[in-house]
């Protein structure tokens, strides 16, 4: 059994945007796993300060990038968590797997990360259950809906929100096919019927997958015993001298939690607390996702000015002096105390269209926005939405890493900013992607959150 034991982290991760990496770094460390998230591969100074660590990650873009940006990044981290030993490298998608061949490919992403894995296996753990993500027989099925009792499962190519992403929308809902034209060709798959018949049996139906030499293997999911099945599957496979390649939400860290559990391995207790204070000071809430669960969301913050950011003006010829004025209507109503929610708008339907067309460069600015608000007001909890804002938005910072605090409803989680800056280190930060949270998510933020209550 390839657990904790040995000197260095037998776990690392990489986040393909920074909100699907702090889900990961939640799971990890609220089963005990000492584990921290850095922004870049960690050099051997900073490592020693943190002391032994059961679980690494790195939070990336690379959700955003296209292929030739793409493959050096992941070159680099594929290169840092070989050199740190690691057994099971996680390359962390979004429990969608929304990606295109130009985009975010995850098809690249194997390729480049299984040259540092020698294991014949590349898990691709299919389906996320407390998330309602459920892949069965190769095919990849979400909830929609704001509300537990309201969503709907809907195959992942009907997906009302899913099918239509502006940038890698799913138009194909067998994973399969799906990571086919991202370049992998021969991806076998393992039903869920095969968790029923005992983990030997099990390991005979992958002996038997792998004699084609697969690109992949995909994993069905579709409740938490399927996850402790393959949990023991992965960490049974990996060993120092054969690491392994898995892909997937963030049901891999769950999956290798769970094996850890049943064979009685387990970092030291983690001290993080299960709930979240209510803020001390007034919050920001920079909202750059346009998914219609983060509208919910913004609806209902009663608690917080809300101040509208247009993406064409924030992209277009005059965008540095239309973020100046909107900074300014930010900071200052957070310097009087108040709390403050700036959101991208959908001014029109015409106007939405030239608005996704100007998403990468949306990003860009949301993170200028905020790294401009914080040059003028001190704050003590910040929350991002948006995917690819947060990852921008973050990166954008002068901080270094993300330590886990607390959860805040499912996928979400509050983390700890880790900086040289004394002015930002200690902050603490929300990141979610678009179509996480609850709808009163932004109220949670502000208030606090008791897990027992």
């Amino acid at each position: 059994m390839s657990g904790i034991s040995g000197d260095g982290p037998a776990y690392g991760f990489y986040g393909d945007d920074f909100t699907g990496a702090t889900d990961t770094l939640a799971h990890l460390a609220r089963a005990g796993l000492s584990t921290m998230l850095f922004f870049a591969p960690p050099d051997p100074a900073r490592l020693s300060m943190l002391g032994r660590l059961d679980a690494v990650g790195i939070a990336g873009a690379a959700r955003t990038m296209p292929p030739h940006e793409q493959q050096p990044e992941l070159a680099r981290v594929g290169a840092a968590f070989a050199a740190l030993g690691v057994r099971v490298m996680h390359y962390k998608v979004c429990s969608t797997f929304d990606s295109a061949p130009q985009t975010g490919s995850i098809g690249v992403a194997i390729r480049t990360l299984r040259a540092y894995c020698a294991n014949p296996l590349v898990a691709v753990v299919g389906g996320q259950p407390n998330l309602r993500r459920y892949c069965v027989f190769g095919e990849l099925f979400a909830a929609a809906g704001a509300d537990d009792h309201q969503q709907s499962i809907y195959r992942i190519d009907r997906h009302p929100t899913m099918s239509r992403h502006p940038v890698t929308p799913m138009n194909e809902a067998d994973l399969r096919v799906h990571l086919q034209r991202q370049g992998l060709e021969n991806v076998q798959s393992i039903d869920w019927r095969c968790y029923a018949i005992g983990d030997a049996a099990l390991q005979t139906e992958l002996a038997y997958r792998l004699e084609s030499k697969p690109d992949a293997v995909l994993f069905d999911v579709l409740d938490d015993s399927h996850l402790r099945a393959i949990g023991r599957l992965i960490a049974g496979q990996a060993t120092a001298r054969s690491p392994l390649l898995a892909v997937g939400a963030s049901s891999v860290a769950q999956a290798y939690a769970c094996a850890l559990n049943d064979a009685g391995e387990r970092g030291e207790v983690n001290a993080a607390p299960a709930s979240l204070a209510r803020a001390r000071g007034p919050v920001f809430v920079l909202a750059g996702s346009l998914s219609p669960l983060t509208e919910v969301q913004i609806a209902a913050a009663h608690s917080y000015l809300r101040v509208e950011l247009d993406p064409l003006q924030m992209t277009g010829d005059a965008a540095s002096d239309y973020l100046a004025t909107r900074v300014a209507a930010i900071a200052g109503p957070l310097r009087d105390g108040r709390n403050v929610l700036a959101f991208t708008t959908r001014r029109a339907a015409h106007a939405e269209e030239a608005a996704h067309s100007a998403l990468p460069q949306l990003a860009h600015a949301c993170a200028a926005l905020l790294k401009a608000v914080l040059s003028k007001v001190r704050l003590q909890r910040i929350g991002i939405a948006g995917g690819d804002t947060s990852s921008f938005a973050v990166r954008a910072l002068d901080a270094w890493g993300l330590s886990y605090l607390s959860p805040l409803s499912a996928g979400v989680t509050v983390c700890r900013l880790h900086a040289d800056r004394k002015e930002l280190d200690g902050m603490e930060i929300m990141l979610k992607g678009g179509q996480m949270g609850d709808a009163d998510l932004f109220e949670q933020l502000l208030n606090g959150y008791n897990t027992h209550t």
